[in-house]
């Protein structure tokens, strides 16, 4: 199964969580300025909220993805105070035609000392854990 990790950050929790997913996935984690060019079955996408919604720059990167490289994206990131993106990777997603898998990984992260030190060991290991559980 070829897979391949993306992220966007600004704040470094989720490169920290992509290097992660990308190390148990056996895969360089690549900031997604790095174009998907070759078929991969599992696009491991990180992201997180900013100001209520995905960056501008993950859907224009979602929309831009080319679905006959990407077999399904599977949503992963950190934020402090709301939980998953998942519903707006998806939408993006949907528009796109690529298949999102229901499955993600989502933990809090850092943000003007709310949540200090996340996401923490423990987050990267169950990141770690995720990764292994969708590639099987």
């Amino acid at each position: 199964m070829k897979t391949a990790v993306r992220y966007y950050t600004k704040g470094g929790n989720t490169k920290r969580l992509a290097e992660a997913v990308a190390e148990a996935a056996g895969v360089e984690a690549l900031p997604i300025s790095t174009p998907v060019d070759e078929y991969v079955d599992i696009l491991f996408l990180g992201n997180s909220y900013y100001a209520f919604t995905i960056d501008p720059e993950v859907r224009d990167f979602i929309r831009n993805l080319d679905p006959a490289k990407v077999g399904k994206i599977v949503n992963f990131g950190s934020a402090a105070l709301l939980n998953s993106t998942y519903k707006k990777v998806k939408a993006e997603a949907d528009k796109a035609g690529i298949p999102m898998d229901e499955r993600e990984f989502h933990c809090r992260g850092e943000f003007k000392g709310i949540h200090k030190g996340r996401p923490d060991a423990s987050d990267l290991k169950a990141a770690a854990d995720f990764t292994r559980s969708v590639i099987g």
